[in-house]
C-alpha cells in the first residue's frame, strides 16, 4: 500500500497481487442498505434504483427519501406512509400504488405516471411534478405547497381538501377533478390553468387576479364576489 506523507490516501486502497494493481472504490457516502431486497420499512435512502421493473412489492414505512428511481416501474406496490423525500421519480410510474400519508416532498418527477395511485394525506410539498400524470388518483388532503405543477394532468382526480397554497399550477389541467370540498389557491400562479365546469363557489382563498388568469367557461362556479373575465373560454392549447 501506498503512504503520502504518513498518511493512507483517502481517495483508494491499492492492493498489489501478483504484480497487478486493483482500485477499490470507497461506498457512497449516507446510502442506505443497498442490496436489501424490496420489504416494508427497507432503508434504500440514497440508493439508485433506476430502469428496474419493481411492480407490486410492499414499501411500506420504507425509507426511499433521496433514492433514484427514474425510469423504473412501481405500479401495484404498497408505500402507505413511505418517506420519498427528494427521491428522483423521473419517469417513473406508480400506477395502481397505494401511498396513503407517504412524504413525497421536494421529489423530482417531471413525467411522473401516478394514475389511478390513492394518495390520501400525502405531502407533495416543494415537489417538481412537471408534466406527471395524476388521473384517476386520490389525493383527498394531500399537500402541494409550493409544488410546481406546470402542464400536470388530474383527470378525474379527486382533489377533496386538497392543498395547492404558493403552488404553481401554470397550464395544469384540473377541468375534470372531483371533489367534496374544494381545493385551496392561496396565492397558486395560475396561468392558463384549466377550470372549466368545475364548481369552485366553495374555494378557499381563490382571488380576481387568479381567475383572470385561468381558463374557465359559462359553466364554472367561482366564489361569491369573483366574476368570470371577457377571455373565456380560453381558446384549445
Amino acid at each position: 500500500m501506498y503512504r503520502q506523507s504518513g498518511v493512507f490516501s483517502g481517495l483508494f486502497l491499492a492492493t498489489v497481487i501478483s504484480g497487478a494493481s486493483y482500485l477499490v472504490a470507497p461506498a457512497a457516502s449516507g446510502a442506505g442498505s443497498c442490496g436489501s431486497s424490496a420489504a416494508a420499512k427497507v432503508d434504500w435512502s440514497g440508493c439508485v434504483k433506476k430502469n428496474l421493473m419493481m411492480s407490486g412489492n410492499d414499501f411500506q414505512g420504507a425509507n426511499l427519501s433521496e433514492a433514484d428511481f427514474s425510469m423504473t416501474d412501481l405500479r401495484n406496490n404498497n408505500l402507505t406512509g413511505a418517506n420519498l423525500q427528494k427521491t428522483r421519480i423521473i419517469r417513473a410510474w406508480f400506477t395502481g400504488s397505494t401511498a396513503d400519508k407517504a412524504d413525497f416532498s421536494r421529489a423530482e418527477g417531471y413525467r411522473a405516471g401516478l394514475q389511478n395511485v390513492s394518495a390520501k394525506g400525502a405531502s407533495f410539498e416543494s415537489a417538481e411534478l412537471q408534466r406527471a400524470n395524476f388521473g384517476g388518483a386520490d389525493l383527498t388532503g394531500a399537500n402541494f405547497e409550493k409544488a410546481e405543477l406546470g402542464r400536470t394532468s388530474f383527470d378525474k382526480t379527486n382533489l377533496t381538501d386538497v392543498d395547492f397554497t404558493l403552488a404553481n399550477l401554470s397550464r395544469a389541467d384540473l377541468s375534470k377533478a372531483i371533489f367534496t370540498t374544494a381545493p385551496r389557491f392561496d396565492r397558486a400562479f395560475m396561468f392558463l390553468t384549466r377550470i372549466e365546469g368545475l364548481d369552485l363557489s366553495g374555494a378557499v382563498d381563490l382571488a380576481q387576479s387568479q381567475v383572470d388568469l385561468s381558463c374557465g367557461n359559462a359553466e364554472t362556479k367561482l366564489p361569491k364576489g369573483l366574476r368570470a373575465p371577457a377571455m373565456w373560454p380560453c381558446p384549445d392549447d
